[in-house]
């Protein structure tokens, strides 16, 4: 660790037998299963915490259906006995912590010394790289590091005012050190979520706190195993990696690593903004503004989601007259509108299949909850005052917010993704009573990027200061995108990342996947599976590429472009991936 970063206490935890590092116990079998309950509800112990932590995260990014392939084409779930090291760590300036998580395997090995780190994806909790980072690395020997980059799922409850505590359980302000402890505040009621509310601007520090995380990893590693003490980068190997927004913080910490920690990169559909390119927040509230409307067109009448009962959604009909009449989209009658709402999103880059796997994250309200998320990290917002009148709480049968009782408080830190909705947590306010009660707070949102108040300036600030930097030459990076991402356009994200490395002359590597979208979790939705491939066995495949390089000697990867083949109502083969030899086509970009 630097001189300038501040660790806490380290809680160290053995996880053997039916308890293991990369499973908790539960295995193939039991992560495709309901999550294991809690013997009591309402004080569930860190071991039962720590079990069902581990089976959301695998579940927030992996396909575990019998019909995908995982455990039979790729990837497994062994178990993998060790030792954990958990802490809670800040970089210099940040309010908040971020937690910080080093496994180590029993079965270590010694003679390719080898480290991991990742950041978790989306807002999710420390175990949330797990399927990708842990999976791949735990079972050939690796240790693995993990960070939530400072978000996490460690709610603070306004009405009882508590919070979560470095074992995950639930305790009362100033009992001892909280994840995430908000200010006091008048009247403050519901629920805080530190990467909307800490204060913080944790996605400018994401590469920080990748780094950070790879040192306290290696200074683990000198409590763990003794004899092999010391871990420097300079005797073991350090490869970061990461999906979605944790790939875009393994894309900033390369470019931050001035002292030559990393060793090589993997980022799986990253998140990450380039100067000069569309940021996700410019993305996202265009697509909540417009895309509602621009899926009511006749060509998604068979698109997953995209209809209700053979029909769009009535408020995604009702955003067509709203935008028609604010003069963002052209046309009389509602099928001309769609057409111009389509054509609007292809004018600013969309992709046609981007447009259409955006279905599924405009029907689940995605796009609302994440701007509204980012909008308030990126303003510093408190619990009373976050923008577009938004905020976060629990809610009863009738809508009514209510305080959360004990058992649904006790499963936030396990079972949430750290944005809401989900866990019980609902995103309030910026609605009215229209037949599109989401508009309003969305229109609200998008000002926020395209206004010229104070606030508005201040977002695009906040945003200017989460673009990356360039990495050093000679540093291994494989960049992975699903051309068929919905969520994370690549030609608004790896696209732009790798071709600001080409006008640079670098040499990237970059892994192109037809028919595949963003959430692997999502294949096992109806519709979904159907149509499109699994991202994580490039990810592992990448690995594997990486490794063989930077340990075997082995010649750097190439560019490619993937033969997929949608899986149709059948299981999953291996040929459907084309990541054999004979599968892959020439990059031709």
């Amino acid at each position: 660790m630097t001189a300038n970063e501040s660790v806490g206490d380290i809680r160290e935890s053995v996880h053997r037998d039916r308890d293991d590092l990369l499973g908790a116990g539960l295995g193939l079998d039991g992560l495709r299963v309901p999550a294991p309950a809690f013997a009591a509800a309402a004080a569930p112990t860190p071991a039962e915490l720590r079990r069902r932590a581990i089976h959301a995260s695998w579940h927030g990014i992996a396909d575990l259906a019998p019909l995908g392939g995982s455990g039979r084409v790729y990837g497994a779930v062994p178990t993998v006995p060790g030792r954990e090291y958990h802490a809670f760590a800040r970089v210099p300036g940040a309010r908040a912590p971020h937690r910080v998580l080093l496994q180590a395997p029993d079965a270590f090995d010694a003679r390719a010394r080898c480290l991991v780190v990742a950041a978790s994806s989306g807002s999710r909790g420390v175990y949330g790289a797990i399927a990708l980072a842990g999976a791949w690395g735990l079972p050939r020997g690796c240790a693995v590091a993990y960070t939530d980059k400072g978000t996490g799922t460690g709610y603070f409850d306004l009405d009882s005012d508590t919070g979560v505590a470095l074992d995950g359980t639930r305790i009362a302000r100033g009992a001892a050190p909280l994840e995430f402890e908000p200010a006091h505040g008048a009247g403050a009621r519901g629920v805080a979520i530190k990467h909307a509310q800490s204060g913080d601007h944790p996605e400018a520090d994401w590469g920080r706190h990748v780094l950070q995380a790879a040192r306290f990893g290696l200074a683990m590693l000198d409590r763990a195993y003794p004899a092999l003490a010391p871990f420097t980068p300079a005797n073991t190997r350090v490869i970061v990696t990461g999906v979605s927004n944790g790939a875009g913080a393994a894309l900033q910490a390369a470019g931050l690593d001035a002292e030559g920690l990393v060793d090589g990169v993997v980022a799986l559909a990253p998140n990450v903004h380039v100067d000069g390119g569309r940021p996700l927040y410019d993305v996202a509230s265009e697509a909540a503004q417009l895309l509602p409307c621009a899926l009511t067109d006749a060509r998604y009448d068979a698109t997953p989601f995209a209809r209700i009962d053979g029909a769009p959604p009535p408020a995604w009909l009702a955003r067509c007259d709203r935008l028609r009449a604010l003069g963002l989209v052209d046309g009389h009658g509602r099928a001309a509108q769609a057409r111009s709402a389509f054509e609007r999103l292809r004018a600013s880059g969309w992709d046609e299949r981007a447009i259409e796997a955006a279905a599924s994250s405009t029907r689940f309200d995605l796009w609302r909850a994440i701007a509204a998320t980012y909008a308030a990290s990126y303003l510093r917002a408190t619990p009373a005052r976050m923008p577009c009148g938004f905020h976060f709480g629990v809610v009863d049968a009738h809508g009514a917010a209510v305080a959360a009782d004990a058992p649904t408080r006790a499963a936030w830190w396990s079972d949430a993704s750290g944005i809401a909705p989900g866990a019980g947590v609902q995103l309030l306010g910026g609605v009215d009573a229209s037949a599109d009660p989401c508009a309003a707070g969305i229109d609200g949102l998008r000002a926020l990027w395209l206004g010229d108040d104070a606030a508005a300036h201040a977002l695009r600030a906040s945003v200017s200061a989460t673009a990356v930097k360039l990495p050093r030459e000679d540093l291994p990076i494989i960049v992975v995108h699903g051309e068929d991402d919905g969520l994370l356009p690549d030609a608004f994200h790896a696209r732009t990342y790798v071709g600001a490395l080409e006008a640079a002359a670098r040499r990237p590597v970059y892994w192109r996947v037809p028919n595949a979208q963003h959430f692997d979790a999502f294949l096992a939705l109806p519709g979904f599976g159907e149509r499109y491939v699994p991202l994580l066995p490039y990810g592992y495949a990448a690995l594997d590429a990486l490794w063989a390089q930077l340990a075997d000697g082995a010649p750097a990867p190439t560019s490619r472009r993937f033969a997929t083949t949608p899986r149709g109502l059948g299981a999953l083969g291996r040929d459907a991936l084309g990541l054999d030899a004979a599968g892959a086509r020439a990059d031709r970009r």
